[in-house]
């Protein structure tokens, strides 16, 4: 058994391209790096599916506290994730650097097993950020680095849409478990476990250490000064960060936006975790899609006019209208946000910063959205325990109605530089 793709032998040369040549879409290890975030997503998701109601319902916390936690699941992960993508570009091993957070996270879920207050599940949730923080800038940085810079959008739709995989999986195993047993969360964090384990020995096993800067297959990266801070600060990373942070702030965590939904009625508590599967199924249809207009059409442009869906998400969770078709509407427009931004702001990102430095200007950019996030969470919990879920919702609506424009003028040169390289 190979214990490494270096260690595959290469193949005879038929005058294919080569696996994971520039000119592909999609290189193997993408789909790899796919399989490794399936396989966790199947295991955080099966955890978060059931954590909002678990602390709302079963422990009785206020919106407020929970918003307090949900800014810790929101934000934690930004306060190292720069520290990843700055060990990747700094050691050269991004590999290493993305299996520690792998690794980190699947400790966690051994934590969950022994906690069962407030504090310390906030404990847990922590950890598990911050092994998500250092491991997702090195593991874009590959796939960024592994991919021609026209496919790029592209080819993290297509990882996005396998780790949405086990984004549907994993709700979908907690809500199994719970209807074969009734308060079964103890089951749900031993099964997660497993699957946390799993992925850690794909991603060890079977994905190949190569630098970010690197650009094909088994290349060396270039020799030169190692990557300064000062370096991020192009023109261009700045515009993308003032404006992802800006749009971040009037991002609503997704447990809120369903517990408004099930405070509504039109369907019961035990429902709960199928509200992330609907997300996620519409998330899974429109990822590719979005990925293929953001390469045509322009990403940063992509990226902000998604907002609109989440925009409309906001306002169909809030509306008069009957609680099951403004469910499913707010479902399928928050997983149109998240096709239109996820992997999208990724690819931007890993482009208007130099090669040896891509890792970091991705960390940068999905920190920025991650602390953003982190406090529009613990913002909106008192907004909602101060004005009830529904005025909430339209008053971050309203106030996102008027920042996309301006946001759409600020980033709309990215779109034209690298449509003119």
């Amino acid at each position: 058994m190979y214990v490494s793709l270096r260690q595959v032998p290469a193949a005879p040369a038929t005058g294919a391209a080569p696996a994971g040549a520039p000119g592909r879409r999609v290189a193997p290890v993408v789909l790899t790096l796919g399989f490794v975030s399936l396989l966790t997503d199947i295991s955080s998701e099966s955890v978060a599916a059931i954590l909002p109601l678990y602390l709302t319902v079963g422990l009785g916390v206020s919106t407020l506290a929970y918003g307090l936690i949900d800014a810790l699941y929101q934000g934690v992960s930004a306060l190292v994730r720069i520290a990843g993508g700055w060990g990747a570009d700094r050691s050269g091993h991004p590999k290493w650097v993305a299996l520690a957070g792998y690794a980190l996270s699947c400790v966690a879920r051994v934590g969950f097993l022994l906690s069962t207050g407030v504090g310390a599940i906030a404990a847990v949730v922590a950890a598990d950020r911050v092994g998500k923080g250092i491991r997702s800038a090195p593991r874009d940085a590959i796939i960024s680095a592994a991919t021609a810079p026209q496919h790029t959008a592209y080819a993290f739709g297509v990882h996005r849409c396998l780790d949405t995989v086990g984004a549907v999986i994993g709700p979908l195993l907690a809500f199994a478990i719970l209807w074969w047993i009734p308060d079964g969360y103890l089951t749900v964090m031993v099964v997660s476990l497993g699957f946390a384990l799993l992925g850690v020995v794909l991603l060890g096993l079977f994905v190949e250490d190569r630098p970010a800067s690197a650009t094909t297959p088994g290349a060396v990266a270039p020799v030169g000064p190692r990557p300064r801070w000062r370096d991020l600060a192009a023109p261009g990373m700045v515009r993308l960060l003032v404006v992802a942070g800006m749009l971040g702030l009037l991002s609503v965590g997704d447990g809120f936006v369903y517990l408004a939904l099930l405070e509504r009625g039109g369907f019961a508590a035990h429902w709960f975790p199928l509200l992330y599967v609907g997300t996620s199924l519409a998330y899974l249809l429109l990822a590719l899609p979005l990925g293929r207009v953001a390469d045509g059409c322009g990403r940063a442009r992509t990226m902000v006019l998604g907002h609109l869906a989440l925009l409309a998400a906001y306002v169909a969770a809030a509306a008069p209208l009957a609680p099951a078709v403004g469910t499913l509407v707010a479902l399928a427009l928050l997983g149109l946000f998240y096709a239109a931004t996820d992997g999208v702001l990724a690819a931007i990102a890993g482009r208007v910063v130099e090669p040896a430095l891509r890792a970091s200007g991705i960390a940068s950019a999905q920190t920025v959205v991650a602390l953003a996030r982190m406090a529009s969470s613990a913002g909106f919990g008192l907004l909602w325990f101060w004005v009830g879920p529904g005025t909430a919702l339209l008053v971050v609506a309203g106030a996102l109605s008027v920042v996309v424009v301006p946001a759409l003028v600020v980033l709309a040169p990215l779109d034209r530089t690298e449509a003119a390289r």
